[in-house]
């Protein structure tokens, strides 16, 4: 399982981001989406993060991917990606 959450202060960015990942998956929270996770979702994920909606960000923006499979891998975008403290996920 993958989850996405988000903080994108363009509102038309935030829906057009929200919209793409409702294709994966299903909203657990305003801005937290629970995703099936396969490699292939993954990178599609990764891809438009990076090409389409990471060149719109602002300094206050940013994506999390959380990766659940295995050991907790996480995907940082934005300012999150200066965040290095681990993290504890409980089940």
């Amino acid at each position: 399982m993958l989850i996405v959450s988000y903080d994108i202060s363009d509102t038309k960015v935030r829906t057009k981001f929200s919209k793409y990942l409702s294709k994966f998956g299903f909203r657990l929270q305003y801005s937290v989406f629970q995703i099936r996770n396969s490699e292939r979702i993954l990178k599609n994920i990764i891809a438009e993060i990076e090409n389409k909606y990471e060149k719109c960000f602002t300094e206050s923006d940013s994506i999390i991917i959380f990766n659940l499979k295995g050991q907790c891998e996480t995907h940082k975008y934005g300012y999150a990606r200066h965040n290095d403290e681990e993290c504890l996920i409980l089940t």
